[in-house]
């Protein structure tokens, strides 16, 4: 996402922005908002990491099929589903489905291998496949961690001031799904809150819940109201998760959940869960077989679903150290499957879902510093589609952090500038420049380097470059005291985006007559 950057106010051409829901109140709550910058979802310029040759591709797929086929995968709780797989020609026994070579590649075969997920704000859209990356946040910690609190538990207001940070966050493209478990609220009820949080904070586009058929329903009516309820069955407007049990096991909830956006168009990242010697073989070619048979299995069952839903090809992947049981990150084995797992969802035309701000340190320091680079930059070479936990994540996805939020979010404006590649124009050329000064001079001054200079290098938000001496005078502070300033910065300056009043009412009252509906569950 290198390319064209757009503003609060309009595109990069300068025009006005646009609502997409009109009326009074609206437009004069637009013209009084606050002016920030948002980049477009990038379009990489630069070609993919490829690690596997033709030989061993063929060697996986082959292999995958035999899963699909000798052992075969579980759909667990839920007949409906058996009953698809075996009108489509699969061999069910109980529970366990198997799938005669060649037919769920034949079924995937109708899903996108682009689409468009709207936002209610039509500058805010993205374009997930293709040369495509769009940026989400961190995605389903319990715990938040800034530095006044230190480590506790999410809270609904800790879920606010995320969409918040996300919606003003410049090189963040979508606003994600729980980017942190507020657990305040009653576990039957929170997922209206965090919907309700994500459609009237913030204008970027979001994820729906997953961790119940019918929550996922609440989902998709709240986008009818949002969008309307003929919009949305014609459009995409959520981007959902849906976790595979592995090793080889489709769990009744998340596919009943994947069901229903199905059924409505709605796309859902069909997406693994990864960790090597534990859910996986601790080999690459081993867990890349895995994933592939998993992808598959899912993916064509989406199409058994409604032939032309939009789904993702997911690959959650870390490690797992041999001695403490922990899953580890940003190490190099990760980084072989996602890039191996990036050429199996090109092969089957479908847009790709990994990487991430991975890391498993406690704190945002160092060691989440290193791991996070790692991991980011392995999204960016592997031809990742949609990242989802690209900013904010600690403790290997237990923490929300504040400060790792910003840190995170400054540093995918790097992706952004890695995508454009190297231009080759006759102006980056510069030549001129080159005879200009000649031998022995300096570039500071000539034409060239005054005509570029605000643009020329990416700039940081963030981090100081500043001499010790102004350094140290102005507190000698650290970057995660920098991020904390900033943190603070931004919320003093958020402004809510403007929606219709009457959405925005019948939203507050959708979310407060199904709460009332039903009595609190904390399980």
């Amino acid at each position: 996402m290198a390319d064209a950057e757009m503003t609060e106010q309009g595109a990069a051409s300068g025009g006005r922005r646009r609502s997409r829901t009109g009326g009074g109140a609206a437009r004069r709550a637009s013209r009084s908002a606050v002016s920030f910058d948002t980049a477009r979802y990038i379009t990489r310029n630069i070609p993919d990491l490829e690690v596997l040759n033709e030989e061993a591709l063929e060697i996986i797929e082959t292999n995958a099929e035999t899963v699909l086929e000798e052992i075969g995968v579980n759909f667990v709780n839920n007949p409906a589903a058996l009953e698809r797989w075996r009108a489509a020609g699969a061999d069910v026994r109980g529970e366990r489905v198997h799938i005669p070579r060649g037919l769920a590649r034949k079924l995937c075969a109708t899903a996108p291998s682009q689409f468009t997920q709207v936002a209610r704000n039509p500058e805010r859209n993205v374009e997930i496949g293709g040369r495509n990356l769009v940026l989400a946040p961190v995605y389903g910690p319990p715990f938040v961690r800034d530095a006044a609190g230190g480590r506790r538990y999410a809270t609904m207001e800790d879920f606010r001031k995320f969409v918040k940070l996300g919606y003003m966050s410049k090189w963040l493209h979508h606003s994600g799904g729980t980017v942190c478990e507020p657990t305040d609220v009653a576990v039957n009820k929170r997922h209206l809150d965090m919907l309700h949080a994500h459609m009237t904070l913030s204008d970027k586009p979001f994820m729906g819940s997953v961790t119940d058929p019918e929550r996922a329903r609440d989902s998709v009516e709240m986008c009818g109201i949002l969008f309307g309820e003929e919009f949305v069955q014609q459009n995409t407007v959520m981007t959902s998760l849906i976790n595979i049990n592995s090793p080889l096991t489709f769990d009744d909830v998340m596919m009943g959940a994947m069901e229903v956006y199905a059924e409505n168009m709605q796309a859902s990242i069909i997406s693994p869960f990864i960790v090597g010697g534990a859910m996986a073989p601790v080999s690459v070619a081993g867990t890349l077989t895995q994933v592939l048979a998993e992808v598959l299995a899912g993916v064509a069952y989406s199409q058994l679903v409604r032939p032309g839903a939009p789904v993702i090809f997911g690959a959650f992947v870390s490690s797992i150290d041999m001695g403490s049981g922990a899953p580890t990150f940003g190490t190099p084995e990760a980084s072989l499957v996602t890039y191996g797992a990036g050429q199996l969802a090109r092969r089957l035309g479908l847009p790709y879902r990994s990487s991430g701000s991975f890391n498993g340190s406690k704190l945002p320091d160092a060691q989440a510093a290193y791991e996070t680079a790692n991991s980011l930059n392995m999204g960016l070479l592997s031809g990742v589609n949609f990242m989802l936990h690209a900013c904010g994540w600690l403790e290997g996805g237990l923490v929300s952090s504040f400060e790792k939020f910003v840190m995170d979010a400054d540093q995918l404006g790097v992706l952004h500038k890695m995508a454009e590649g190297i231009s080759m124009s006759e102006e980056a050329q510069a030549m001129g420049a080159i005879r200009e000064v000649g031998p022995g001079g300096h570039y500071l001054g000539c034409a060239h380097t005054q005509a570029h200079f605000k643009d020329a290098f990416w700039k940081t938000d963030l981090l100081d470059y500043k001499p010790f001496e102004t350094w140290d005078e102005e507190g000698a502070r650290d970057t995660t005291q920098l991020a904390t300033v900033r943190v603070e910065k931004m919320l003093a300056n958020y402004q809510q985006p403007a929606l219709d009043p009457g959405k925005a009412e019948a939203l507050a009252a959708y979310v407060a007559r199904k709460k009332a509906a039903v009595p609190d569950a904390f399980t």
